[in-house]
């Protein structure tokens, strides 16, 4: 992910700068690749006086710390999802943020692929009516070792981590809330642990209600055994008052109306296991456009009516607030309200 947000400052032109990096075993190496130059840590990065905004994409778990320092020396800063793994953290970083009089914004670079926005586009426009239900399905292949993209996953088995589900559905809750404009207000779910060895959560069935009536499952797994079931990997069937959205996010977004189903927008494949392909246009273009946003909010420039904007601290905590709640639903055996006290 440092290299991915790496290429999108790259691909901005004179718009950004990328100025250093620090963190982790590979980044000398990226520094290298790129020029610029490597902090031996995070907190002498966000110190230089030659930067403005800080990328945090670091094991979720730390990102609190670099986020709250970047801060208090007066950066801007974008959160690779989740924005943290409590909601208590959340908090501190968006009163951080307040604090500072800076943007905090959150990675969920879904939000620009093409039939993601297509399908925010529609349901704006009231193409299928009231949203009543969708179907979501995120269903991955086991992930073990170093991946070809060059990836060490170990992090990912850390109880630090809270598990799978904080990985992987922050992007799906962020698309229905985004949808919608609706909040997540109950929840109910079980996860479990299936893969051998590790002691985290790695797959969740769940059932959530928004606070516009609709109602939600959520399916999440990282512990296929072999290649994924191709069109479940983020998958969302939606059911509205009067129509129909069957939305792959690699591939096909499909429309059912009284007209009948129609393809209205195609996503071009993108290769996420390989170096080779994660760096292609066809997945680099949702970052770019992601981080041309967040430069557009920090210099105070209005988002276009009909264009996504980047997710903000508010998005990030609520995706975080959910996951939790799945997870002591399943520990606990009950509902789970997430419908602020009066």
């Amino acid at each position: 992910m440092g290299r991915t947000h790496a290429e999108a400052i790259l691909q901005l032109g004179d718009r950004a700068a990328l100025t250093a990096i620090s963190g982790g075993r590979r980044a000398a190496g990226l520094a290298q690749r790129y020029g610029v130059a490597e902090e031996p840590t995070a907190e002498a990065l966000i110190r230089r006086s030659d930067v403005d905004a800080v990328i945090v994409t670091t094991p979720h778990h730390v990102h609190v710390a670099a986020t709250v320092l970047a801060f208090q020396e007066g950066k801007h800063v974008m959160v690779e999802k989740p924005l943290a793994t409590t909601v208590a953290d959340c908090d501190r970083m968006m009163a951080a943020a307040d604090a500072a009089k800076r943007v905090l914004a959150t990675g969920y670079q879904q939000r620009f692929r093409r039939n993601n926005t297509e399908a925010w586009r529609l349901m704006r426009a009231g193409a299928i009516g009231r949203v009543e239900t969708v179907q979501v399905s995120m269903a991955a292949q086991r992930v073990e070792g170093v991946s070809s993209f060059g990836s060490d996953w170990a992090w990912w088995n850390d109880p630090a981590s809270v598990g799978h589900l904080i990985n992987a559905l922050p992007h799906a809750l962020d698309q229905l809330r985004w949808w919608t404009g609706a909040d997540v207000t109950t929840v109910s779910a079980v996860c479990r642990t299936l893969l051998p060895g590790i002691k985290v959560e790695d797959t969740t069935m769940a059932l959530a209600e928004f606070s516009n009536g609709m109602l939600t499952s959520l399916y999440s797994s990282r512990a296929l055994p072999h290649a994924s079931f191709a069109p479940e990997s983020f998958r969302f069937r939606v059911v509205g008052s009067d129509g129909l959205i069957d939305l792959d996010a690699y591939d096909e977004l499909r429309l059912a109306d009284a007209k009948g189903w129609r393809v209205i927008a195609k996503q071009p494949a993108v290769g996420h296991t390989s170096a080779d392909t994660a760096f292609l246009e066809s997945r680099m273009q949702a970052y770019r456009d992601q981080m041309a946003s967040f430069i557009s909010v920090i210099r105070g420039e209005p988002t276009p009516a009909n264009e996504p904007r980047v997710g903000d601290g508010a998005d990030g905590r609520a995706a975080v607030a959910a996951c939790c709640a799945i997870v002591t639903s399943s520990a606990e055996r009950r509902w789970v309200d997430l419908t602020p006290r009066k």
